[in-house]
């Protein structure tokens, strides 16, 4: 893969969207919105500790890693995040209630619950806008030969006192073609839990990437969403990686062998 360009943002923002584009022509993006925990310095770290900073609610723990893994095994291009989600969640257009939000989870957020709609303005200007304007563009290079955006999440396993066993989600919004194919497509043995559109689905609104950027450009694509405590190490990382990518491709290659026929 070629050297990392990074998207700049104004007033302190720092880098807010990073790039990686494939050596060659890839028929594969990968997109890793939630990618990041760092917060401009002078957003004082949204009012939080550190530690807060280091949990789920200001990222997707392990998330970046793997999609990295993905995108280099698969020869795909790769946008992601250079800022929390708390900052501005990249999976969220700029209308809805928790793309700066107030409060994740249990824990206030004092830095948005005080925010001004001039302040508001400003993040969907330098850190919406330029991730949506870099995955735009990648996606317009690479038309001719793109079929298929995956987006790389994690998620806790618990949430609100409550234990998931779910271990992977399978998510989709409007198109749900290669999501169910993958579903249908599942390896054996199957080592992990695996749902569709669990912990989340489209009515949770985390379905803005794909609508936006894939379904309005024909292309097929699929939320993976995994259990952040199964992708902690670098090990871990690697074994889901080595085990989600042979699963995309042969999906992949089975959808396009089907509309061939």
């Amino acid at each position: 893969m070629s050297q990392m360009e990074s998207h700049q943002g104004k007033s302190g923002y720092g880098p807010v969207v990073h790039k990686v584009s494939a050596q060659g022509a890839p028929s594969i993006v990968v997109v890793c919105e939630h990618a990041s925990n760092r917060v401009p310095g002078f957003l004082d770290n949204m009012g939080l500790s550190r530690d807060a900073l280091r949990t789920h609610i200001a990222w997707d723990p392990g998330a970046l890693s793997v999609a990295r893994g993905i995108a280099g095994s698969m020869c795909a291009s790769l946008v992601f995040g250079g800022v929390s989600r708390l900052v501005y969640d990249c999976n969220r257009p700029p209308d809805a209630d928790d793309a700066m939000p107030s409060q994740s989870e249990d824990i206030t957020i004092p830095a948005n619950a005080r925010m001004t709609q001039k302040e508001k303005s400003n993040r969907v200007t330098e850190v919406y806008h330029p991730f949506f304007s870099v995955l735009s563009n990648e996606i317009a290079k690479n038309r001719e030969t793109l079929e298929l955006m995956v987006t790389i999440h994690s998620f806790t396993p618990v949430f609100r006192g409550k234990t998931r066993t779910v271990e992977l989600g399978l998510l989709h919004g409007k198109d749900a073609r290669f999501a169910e194919a993958m579903l249908a497509n599942r390896p054996v043995p199957q080592p992990y839990t695996i749902r569709l559109n669990e912990p989340y689905s489209a009515v949770d609104g985390v379905a803005h990437t794909l609508d936006v950027h894939a379904v309005q450009n024909d292309l097929l694509n699929v939320m993976i969403e995994i259990r952040n405590d199964l992708i902690e190490t670098p090990q871990q990382q690697k074994t889901m990686v080595d085990w989600l990518t042979p699963w995309i491709g042969q999906t992949l290659a089975g959808l396009n062998e089907r509309r061939s026929a």
